[in-house]
């Protein structure tokens, strides 16, 4: 079961066929695979999933394609998956996975992701506030060349303070740091080609990063406005401390994919200032001695210099340990620190 807190950069031995400009036009089902998987984590919603089925089916009749869904009850603690049970029961094409507890919305959706089985793949929300009927126009655009296409609630019905000042804030620092400009990580509502997520593994809170992944390893993504309704039954999972947890992902992250192969650069660069700011100490420390009388014991600096040289040895070592772990791990698993996007007759 998915725990921790990053996402897998390891960069895995694999090719990311990712289908050249101008070749992205249409996305044809597998034969073995239906064309569409949608994957809908579900926690206490009771109230909603029968509706949320139905919804499904009047968008699914539009779709032209052969599709399934794959539900995931997260340890639902009310009749969340007695209910479920009964629409697989009598609809092959809904699948049901079970959690023995509550392990959060990142590791339902992996699980749900893991037993889909279609060319496209489109998370979305059990809590009906994303609307299925949004799920053709995501295709279409994705028809015409994207590889990740990201939804955006643009008249978004939720609380102005809770919710929505602190998700307009955090959406701009994420893609501040990433790079990645869009208005709404945190929308459940994407379709994905299927290579995309092949190889990704979620942890923490990662899954809202999916489509910064997506866009480093060379996918072309991009976002539209979709269809965003207030909760009517149940009670949201959400609160303002998953801020937090949003900002401490990003800073993982961002490591993760730029220090994940050359860790000593981090440690050793953080640990060569706290060696710049001993030597700025101890000369101070000199220039007051003997240039002004004052003894070192009148002044904090011999506690500075001694701290700040301890802390950027410290540093240096923990980069260069980093820095053996990272061989390790790559080499003892025959992982490649590259991901290829194309071969021309090779094997």
């Amino acid at each position: 079961m998915t725990t921790g807190s990053d996402i897998n950069f390891s960069a895995q031995a694999q090719t990311l066929t990712f289908a050249p400009e101008g070749t992205r036009k249409s996305i044809a089902a597998h034969p073995e695979r239906p064309g569409i998987s949608l994957v809908i984590p579900v926690y206490n919603e009771e109230e909603n999933v029968e509706l949320l089925y139905q919804k499904i089916l009047d968008a699914a009749e539009k779709l032209n394609r052969t599709w399934e869904v794959v539900l995931v009850d997260d340890g639902s603690k009310d009749k969340s998956f007695e209910k479920l049970e009964k629409i697989a029961l009598k609809d092959s094409r809904v699948k049901l996975v079970r959690f023995v507890r509550n392990f959060g919305q990142t590791a339902a959706l992996a699980a749900g992701i893991d037993h889909a089985n279609g060319s496209i793949i489109i998370p979305m929300d059990a809590d009906l506030q994303n609307d299925p009927a949004d799920i053709q126009m995501l295709i279409e655009k994705l028809e015409e060349g994207y590889d990740c296409v990201s939804g955006w609630r643009k008249n978004r019905k939720d609380g102005l303070v809770l919710r929505l000042i602190p998700s307009w804030t955090a959406n701009k620092i994420i893609s501040v740091i990433s790079g990645v400009s869009l208005h709404d990580y945190g929308c459940s509502l994407k379709a994905y080609r299927r290579e995309v997520l092949e190889g990704v593994r979620l942890y923490g809170e990662m899954h809202r990063f999916v489509p910064i992944y997506a866009s480093w390893m060379g996918a072309k993504v991009t976002e539209m406005p979709v269809n965003h309704y207030a909760r009517q039954f149940g009670q949201s999972k959400y609160g303002i401390n998953r801020t937090v947890k949003v900002v401490l992902d990003l800073i993982t992250i961002k490591f993760m994919s730029s220090y994940l192969t050359k860790p000593i650069y981090i440690f050793g660069s953080a640990g060569l200032w706290s060696l710049a700011a001993c030597a700025a100490s101890f000369t101070w420390m000199c220039i007051l001695k003997y240039g002004y009388d004052t003894s070192f014991i009148e002044t904090p600096l011999p506690v500075l210099v001694s701290m700040f040289f301890m802390v950027g040895i410290q540093l240096i070592l923990m980069g260069l340990l980093a820095e053996i772990l990272v061989r390790t791990y790559h080499e003892s698993q025959d992982k490649r620190i590259y991901t290829v996007k194309k071969k021309v007759n090779l094997d």
